[in-house]
């Protein structure tokens, strides 16, 4: 099979200004998952095709799996451990290919099993990374994690050659899905890209969900790739974009309207990619038609929108201020990225607000202003000016309530947040 490297196909459809528009989407029947990929090949977009993997593996229960499928039990994602490997690959066969390449997407903190399996599967593309998919998924230590992804970023790297660059996506601009402070989602993103190249990885993206505010998720995404202009020296990434990860609004409008939104930030803020949600999201798991009416949605939304300059932005703005700091106090911990991320998250330079992991300070908060921005509440030791604090009030259960659901009774009542 001829490979056309992950990065470098997102990079292509790029250069002729297309944006690439990816499902989130993942069965356990392998003739079910080959329709999916079909369908999302055979989209009237530029897609790359997705296996999401269920939760058995995702925690490495693989007898739970195991049993599921002896039994005709449904799964919530392709189980990729578990599947014979000939029936794996029979259901790639004549899918992926230089054309359409697909990726392993997992939420697994500890993911050398799912590693092994991709790579012996032909693929070489996932996502995740040992802050984002240990701290809102999992009670796995966070030292655990970090080795864990070392060993995993370690062995794809070493299937780099003959046409392959393995890529890995880090999941850190979605940390917990909503309410967190763009600051911290394009950190943690930045330090994740650094700890992948670190350990020996020449492609990564950088993610950033789509937030309460399209102004701040404009300056998010600038400070995004501002920072990976400055860090990554010579590594290949880009930035993809997911589409609004919280509470999703119930309607049927309400929901695709979000999403052309989501869209339409994507080609506005010079993102790469765009993970999409469909119009089914609130209701139920999506199905294959839910999720190629949300890619086709998604494309005809961008294809309205004026791609801009792809030279690397001029912003000097809150978040990027706030950003810089935090990337910078991490790196100033420790020559070694991991052990700098496990040092920040013990003395509380990096906290996550409203995570409940052991291993997060959980003392910082944050709130939707009026204007629709994410601010802070309390920093706890956060190293940023107390100009960052907006608010003295203290948040209460009430206000993380309404704040849970602002886009979705927004988006439901037919406006914008």
């Amino acid at each position: 099979m001829t490979r056309v490297p992950f990065g470098d196909f997102v990079a292509g459809a790029r250069a002729r200004g297309t944006l690439v528009v990816q499902p989130r989407m993942g069965f356990g029947d392998p003739r079910r998952m080959r329709e999916g990929l079909v369908r999302t090949r055979a989209a009237d977009a530029v897609t790359v095709g997705t296996l999401t993997l269920d939760s058995y593996t995702r925690v490495r229960d693989l007898a739970a799996a195991r049993h599921a499928l002896d039994e005709g039990v449904p799964l919530n994602g392709y189980p990729i451990c578990t599947h014979p490997r000939e029936t794996s690959r029979a259901m790639l066969d004549g899918v992926h290919d230089a054309s359409f390449p697909v990726q392993v997407r997992h939420g697994s903190p500890r993911p050398e099993h799912i590693v092994s399996a991709l790579l012996a599967l032909g693929l070489d593309a996932t996502e995740g990374g040992p802050v984002s998919y240990c701290l809102p998924y999992s009670r796995t230590p966070l030292r655990d994690a970090v080795a864990s992804w070392r060993r995993s970023c370690e062995m794809l790297a070493r299937h780099t050659g003959d046409g392959r660059v393995p890529h890995v996506e880090s999941f850190g601009g979605c940390l917990l899905g909503q309410l967190c402070p763009p600051a911290v989602l394009v950190a943690v993103s930045v330090l994740e890209g650094l700890f992948f190249a670190r350990h020996g990885l020449r492609s990564v993206s950088l993610s950033y969900a789509q937030q309460t505010s399209w102004q701040q998720d404009l300056e998010a995404v600038a400070a995004l790739r501002l920072l990976a202009g400055e860090l990554l020296g010579d590594v290949d990434w880009h930035v993809v974009l997911y589409a609004y990860m919280g509470v999703y609004p119930l309607s049927r409008g309400g929901a695709l309207a979000l999403l052309e939104a989501a869209a339409r930030l994507a080609v506005a803020s010079g993102a790469s990619r765009l993970i999409v949600k469909t119009a089914a999201e609130a209701h139920r798991i999506p199905t294959v038609a839910d999720n190629v009416e949300a890619l086709e949605t998604a494309a005809r939304a961008a294809a309205g929108v004026p791609v801009p300059d792809p030279g690397p932005p001029g912003v000097d703005s809150e978040v990027y201020a706030e950003a810089r700091t935090l990337v910078h106090t991490v790196l100033g911990l420790h020559d070694d990225v991991g052990t700098a991320l496990l040092a920040a998250f013990r003395r509380g330079l990096l906290d996550i607000p409203y995570c409940l992991h052991p291993d997060n300070a959980g003392r910082a908060r944050s709130f939707i202003d009026r204007d629709g921005r994410l601010r802070w509440a309390d920093t706890g030791a956060l190293p940023l000016p107390h100009a960052a604090v907006s608010t003295a009030r203290k948040v209460t259960s009430a206000d993380l309530l309404s704040a849970l659901s602002h886009v979705q009774r927004a988006y439901d009542h037919g406006g914008t947040p």
